[in-house]
């Protein structure tokens, strides 16, 4: 998996458009379990509006099991999905936007809520500050005590760290890796120990 650009921090906007307001609520989401909270957490920030539309990708961008959306009582398609393509058109993960409607009297049809989501989405997203976030591999290597200095440190030259350690006769150790490094890892180990650790990353 490559790295791909996440949110930073949050952020918020509100427009009004035909008397309607249109606030866009847009946060960090690690996991679809995170996202529903988040979407809970603003329907209960704002009670009283009319509609609380949203959509997430709570994982990398291409992952296609981690989206959702919805119109939560506006006509079909006019809210989640034009939500949904602006974060996907702009190739961000693990986000969520909640756009929250205050209905004003004046209804904007269907053509007229396409534009008001899909733009709600769209100036939240032009405030959004990013960073790359790197998916981590999970690794099991056994190794000697005398190894423990040696891989210590050829893990903090790679961003990796030890998660959990089991000693016994030998130790076996729980590595979290960057997932591009892990080859380069696993190579390194084996030609330092001269063939004696092997990493084995999980399936």
């Amino acid at each position: 998996m490559k790295p791909y650009l996440i949110p930073a921090a949050s952020v918020s906007f509100t427009e009004e458009i035909k008397k309607s307001r249109f606030i866009t609520l847009l946060e960090h989401t690690d996991g679809v379990d995170e996202a529903k909270a988040f979407i809970q957490q603003i329907k209960a920030q704002y009670p009283d509006a009319r509609h609380h539309c949203w959509a997430f990708v709570a994982g990398a961008p291409d992952d296609s099991q981690q989206l959702g959306f919805s119109d939560d009582g506006e006509p079909s398609g006019t809210a989640g999905k034009p939500i949904l393509s602006q974060l996907m058109g702009n190739n961000i993960g693990e986000i969520t936007v909640v756009v929250v409607r205050y209905f004003g009297g004046i209804k904007l049809g269907t053509g007229g809520l396409v534009r008001a989501y899909g733009s709600g989405a769209q100036q939240a997203l032009k405030l959004l500050e990013t960073k790359y976030k790197v998916p981590q591999k999970l690794c099991s290597l056994q190794c000697e005590y005398a190894h423990i200095s040696m891989i210590e440190q050829l893990l903090q030259k790679s961003s990796g760290q030890i998660i959990s350690s089991e000693y016994a006769e030998n130790v076996t150790l729980r590595i979290s890796l960057p997932a591009t490094l892990v080859g380069e890892v696993g190579d390194k180990l084996r030609d330092l120990s001269r063939g004696v650790l092997y990493l084995t990353p999980d399936l």
